[in-house]
């Protein structure tokens, strides 16, 4: 691991769709101070959005330590007049740093290193563009970007140290996996029933597959965070849905969860058999499971998102069976674009024993050079020689 000595940090950014940005930003946070033991302040614009996923912060306090990170609120009228930045300076997904701090940055006598974290992309160009630099126009000061991504020429994944490890304990200890459902109300899972997450945006191809799994041969339990999604499982289970419910129809039983911390989440997805994410942070916390899951990207203008989704599935789809892969990039396509789920889940379906070895090995795949965190200290350090 690189030298873990006195580096600071600043992440700068602003809450989008709720909590995809926020939820990188964090786990990065938390990866840099609990992992490096690097000093780490978090600006942040909206707190209240931020308290869904970090249920100890105080929405209210401009300022405070929460999990050895100093959170500070980002207010739209903050002159940073006293502003001293930190050795390493992050905006997170091209948020705009205020003017005041860009001119701290450049008053300073060593400059910070300037680093715009980007979006999660597995596109080709991703490779030419990671680590570039941009001179400011006007200031002394250089901002490299940074890309996750997939290959050894991106900036990788966010993957705390011995996550993985935890990760298989957990999906072999049945008797914890019963603890976390009892905490809400939700008993043992059987072994002749399904137990599927899903956390997505508004999809009328959830309403299709949901209404297909009533009739199911087998129980299907579905967990279901409170979020976007829900008006569509309402409109199945015929009747307003809240944190706390769990209602049956048919074969199907939803169990609505309250948003919790991002800890939590990872249980539910380690428990689950298979996992419908949505956005960039519920995305890679999916692939870290080692279960098999549904991508519902965040749909963009002339579909540039399917593209986003295609690169995506060549890179996942590469080791896999013809067939398999076939019927996964037919069950994604279907998803994201709101029809023809049901046809496509039932080819799908039945390639579940591929998917699941698979879904098993890729994490290793994904971890051979260093997740992002590993990468993006030693992409700095290396600026700083």
């Amino acid at each position: 691991m690189p030298d873990s000595s006195a580096l600071s940090w600043d992440i700068f950014c602003t809450v989008i769709d709720n909590y995809g940005d926020i939820g990188v930003a964090w786990r990065l946070a938390r990866r840099l101070a609990h992992d490096f033991g690097y000093e780490v302040r978090l600006w942040v614009d909206d707190l209240a959005s931020f308290g869904h996923i970090a249920p100890l912060l105080d929405p209210a306090a401009a300022t405070q330590i929460l999990e050895d990170i100093r959170v500070c609120q980002w207010r739209a009228d903050n002159p940073f007049i006293d502003y001293q930045p930190a050795q390493v300076v992050i905006e997170a997904f091209g948020c705009r740093l205020p003017d005041a701090v860009e001119q701290a940055m450049a008053g300073a006598d060593i400059k910070p290193v300037w680093i715009n974290l980007e979006y999660l992309s597995a596109e080709d160009w991703v490779e030419d563009c990671h680590g570039m630099a941009s001179p400011h126009p006007r200031l002394p000061l250089t901002k490299y970007f940074f890309f996750p991504g997939f290959t050894d020429r991106t900036g990788g994944l966010l993957c705390e140290d011995g996550l993985i490890e935890t990760r298989r304990h957990w999906q072999q200890d049945k008797l914890a996996q019963r603890a976390f459902w009892q905490m809400f109300d939700i008993p043992e899972k059987q072994p002749e029933e399904w137990r599927v997450s899903l956390f997505a945006y508004e999809n009328p191809a959830a309403r299709e597959l949901l209404e297909y799994w009533t009739g199911s041969q087998m129980p299907v339990h579905c967990m279901v965070p409170e979020g976007k999604i829900l008006a569509d499982v309402e409109a199945v289970m015929g009747q307003p849905l809240h944190a706390g419910q769990h209602v049956s129809r048919g074969a199907l039983t939803v169990h609505v969860l309250p948003m919790t911390d991002q800890d939590s989440y990872d249980l539910s997805l380690w428990s689950c058999d298979i996992n419908f994410v949505r956005g960039e942070d519920s995305f890679v916390r999916a692939q870290w499971a080692g279960r098999p899951f549904i991508w519902h990207i965040y749909p963009q203008d002339d579909a540039a998102h399917m593209v986003k989704l295609d690169a995506f599935l060549s890179h996942y789809c590469a080791a896999l069976d013809a067939e398999t892969a076939s019927a996964l990039r037919a069950a994604s396509h279907a998803w994201n674009h709101g029809q023809g789920m049901v046809a496509a889940w039932q080819q799908l379906e039945k390639q579940l024993p591929q998917w699941h070895r698979h879904s098993r090995q890729w994490p290793d795949k994904l971890l051979q050079h260093g997740d992002l965190g590993m990468r993006l200290v030693q992409f700095i350090q290396n600026r700083l020689k």
